[in-house]
């Protein structure tokens, strides 16, 4: 399974970072791949391509932020959850992404 994800913040400093280091932690303990793009105030970094988009079975945006470039997820299953969600509830969100592809199959 493998997810991407794009987190930004309003001030794009702590939070972008912070939840894209608790994604990448519950993602890891659950077996999950996962690339996260952040974009804080230095611009984005760790760009997702289309591959990576291409292959990831779910995309998780961090929506208290407008995010850039939306369109390349067309097509892609989309969720989206606060910065805050994002860093305090990364274990159970994994949990019900993999429950979710598995029932898809």
């Amino acid at each position: 399974m493998k997810v991407v994800a794009v987190t930004s913040c309003p001030s794009g400093v702590a939070h972008t970072y912070m939840a894209a280091e608790a994604l990448e932690r519950a993602a890891k303990e659950a077996g999950i791949e996962i690339k996260v793009e952040t974009q804080g105030s230095i611009g984005i970094e760790n760009e997702l391509t289309k591959e990576d988009v291409a292959e990831a079975d779910i995309v998780i945006i961090t929506k208290d932020m407008g995010i850039k470039n939306m369109d390349r997820f067309k097509g892609s299953t989309v969720v989206k959850v606060s910065v805050g969600d994002a860093i305090k509830k990364a274990k159970p969100l994994m949990k019900k992404i993999q429950e979710y592809v598995e029932n898809k199959k």
